[in-house]
Formats: C-alpha cells, sequence, structure tokens
C-alpha cells in the first residue's frame, strides 16, 4: 500500500523559510511523478510544483523564484523548500505522488502559516 507522510510544516514569519520534507513508502519512487499541492482556507487545492522521473520541474506562478521542489530516489523522498515566504503562501501543503500506473496518492498534509 502507498503511504507518503509529509512533515516540516510550522509557524514562520513573512520573509523567512521552511523546508517540507514527503517520504514515499509502498510503490517503485523514481518512475513516479511527485508533486507538492497546497490548499488555503476557502480555496481549491492548487498545483505548487512538480517534478517528474527525469527531474524535470514546474511551479505554479506565485512561487517561482522562491520555492525549488527537489526528490531524492534513493531515500523515496520529496522536497519543497520554501524561501521569502509570504502571508498568502499560508495554507495545508500536500505531497502527491502519480505512480506509473496512473493513480493519485496524497499524504495528509502540513500546516504553514506564515504570520508575523
Amino acid at each position: 500500500q502507498v503511504q507518503l507522510v509529509e512533515s516540516g510544516g510550522g509557524l514562520v514569519q513573512p520573509g523567512g523559510s521552511l523546508s517540507l520534507s514527503c517520504i514515499v513508502s509502498g510503490s517503485i519512487f523514481s518512475i513516479g511523478t511527485t508533486g507538492w499541492y497546497r490548499q488555503a482556507p476557502g480555496k481549491e487545492r492548487e498545483l505548487v510544483a512538480a517534478i517528474t522521473s527525469s527531474l524535470s520541474t514546474n511551479y505554479a506562478d506565485s512561487v517561482k523564484g522562491r520555492f525549488t521542489i527537489s526528490r531524492d530516489n534513493a531515500k523515496n523522498t520529496l522536497y519543497l523548500q520554501m524561501n521569502s515566504l509570504k502571508p498568502e503562501d499560508t495554507a495545508v501543503y500536500y505531497c502527491n505522488y502519480l505512480s506509473f500506473t496512473g493513480i493519485n496518492y496524497w499524504g495528509k498534509g502540513t500546516l504553514v502559516t506564515v504570520s508575523s
């Protein structure tokens, strides 16, 4: 059974940094596409960043230049480095894994709050 476990959320002041991690177990991590999504209160879930098995990346316009997505296939782990955080980045961040069979898996989410 595929499981995704996020960690690293918390409270940070505007302009600060946070790093999120997601460990994926139960699947062949190295050949799936992975990504981070977020959902703010009252808003729909949106893509933040994605990285394919060939390490091609894609970012939402709102986070380009501030966030960096990466993955370590040896550790089955996905990362999101978030710099220059803004209050509008406040949301629950979800790890996503799209398997080679086309099935989407989600973590339970980790809360990121950007506030002074």
